[in-house]
C-alpha cells in the first residue's frame, strides 16, 4: 500500500518488484511461515523508522482513540506493524498453496444470500486480512467479483487471479474510467456478488460524516448508494487473524429502515457499517491497518 503525500488518498498498489514477489512465493512453498514471522519481528523496527508517517498515524490512533500513554502506544504500534507483516506473509503463503483454517461467525447470513436469487454487496475494510475471505468464504451458487486497482503490480494480479479463480471469484479493474461501474451493475443484475471497500474515500464527493471511535470522519457513500439504487442487501465481512494458521470470519448484515428516503437509507447504512467496524476495531485494535490520518488533523496535544 502506498499513501500519497500523507493525505487521505491511497494508490491501491502493493509495493514490490516482480522478481521479489515471485521469490517470496517460492520461499513460502519451502519455509514454514512461522520462521518468516520471526524474521519479520526483527525487520519491523526498521520499517517503523523509515515508514514514519504510518508510524505516527498508528501512534495517534492509540493515543487519541484508546487513550493509551506514550510508552504503551509505542509498543502497540510495534505490535500493529508486526501483525500487519504476518498478514502479508499469510497472503503469500496462500499464493504458495498453503492451507488455513477458518471459523465462520454468522455464516447463516452469507448462506441465506448466496443461495437466494438477488445479487448482493460484500463490504471489506482495512482491518484484519480480508483477502483471505476469498480462500475461506466461497459460494458455489453465485460467482463473486472483487475490485482491484489498475496500478497494481501485474505479478500480484496474476497470483490473485489464479488462486481466486479456483474459488469462483473474478476481478474487476478500477483504472480511472467509469467502466467498472457498468461491470458492477451487470454483476448485480445477474444476481451475483460484488466485493468493495467500505472504509476508504478515494476522492469521490459521495461521502458522509460518521462518528467513529469518538470523532467524526468521512466514510464513502458509494457502496450504500449502489445497494439502495439496485435494491440489493449488504454484508460486512471481517477476516481476523487469531494464530499462525487460524482466522475468524465475522459476517454481519448492514441494514436500514426501508421506509426511509433513499439518501437517508444510504447514510443510515454507512452509520451501521461504521458501528460494526468500530466494534471490530475495539476487539482487534492491533489489526487496524489504515496507516494514514484516518481522522483529519488527528494530532496529540
Amino acid at each position: 500500500m502506498a499513501e500519497k503525500g500523507g493525505s487521505r488518498q491511497w494508490s491501491g498498489r502493493t509495493d514490490g518488484l516482480p522478481w521479489m514477489i515471485r521469490s517470496l512465493v517460492f520461499i513460502m512453498k519451502v519455509v514454514d511461515r512461522r520462521v518468516i514471522y520471526c524474521i519479520m519481528a526483527l525487520v519491523v523496527p526498521f520499517y517503523m523508522l523509515f515508514g514514519h508517517k504510518g508510524y505516527i498515524a498508528i501512534y495517534h490512533f492509540y493515543r487519541l482513540r484508546f487513550g493509551y500513554g506514550p510508552v504503551k502506544s509505542f509498543f502497540k504500534v510495534y505490535r500493529t506493524h508486526f501483525t500487519f507483516g504476518k498478514v502479508i506473509v499469510d497472503r503469500y503463503a496462500a499464493y504458495a498453496g498453503k492451507e488455513f483454517r477458518y471459523n465462520l461467525v454468522g455464516n447463516e447470513n452469507y448462506l441465506a444470500l448466496s443461495q437466494g436469487e438477488s445479487g448482493f454487496i460484500q463490504l471489506s475494510s482495512h482491518i484484519g486480512n480480508f483477502e483471505m475471505a476469498g480462500y475461506g468464504l466461497t459460494s458455489t451458487d453465485k460467482r463473486m467479483y472483487g475490485l482491484y486497482y489498475g496500478g497494481e503490480s501485474q505479478v500480484m494480479i496474476d497470483f490473485r487471479r489464479r488462486i481466486l479463480e479456483r474459488h469462483n471469484i473474478g476481478l474487476i479493474p478500477v483504472d480511472g474510467t467509469m467502466s467498472h461501474l457498468f461491470e458492477m451493475n451487470a454483476v448485480l443484475d445477474r444476481g451475483e456478488i460484488i466485493t468493495m471497500t467500505g472504509d476508504r474515500v478515494f476522492g469521490s464527493g459521495k461521502n458522509v460524516m460518521v462518528d467513529f471511535l469518538g470523532k467524526e470522519t468521512e466514510f464513502p457513500l458509494g457502496p450504500f448508494a449502489m445497494a439502495v439504487q439496485k435494491g440489493v442487501p449488504v454484508l460486512a465481512i471481517f477476516v481476523m487473524k487469531e494464530s499462525a494458521g487460524d482466522y475468524t470470519v465475522y459476517i454481519e448484515p448492514v441494514e436500514s429502515d426501508p421506509s426511509l428516503k433513499p439518501r437517508e437509507r444510504m447514510s443510515a447504512m454507512a452509520v451501521r457499517f461504521a458501528s460494526l467496524l468500530e466494534d471490530m476495531v475495539r476487539k482487534y485494535p492491533d489489526q487496524w491497518f489504515n496507516f494514514y490520518d484516518f481522522w483529519k488533523d488527528d494530532t496529540v496535544s
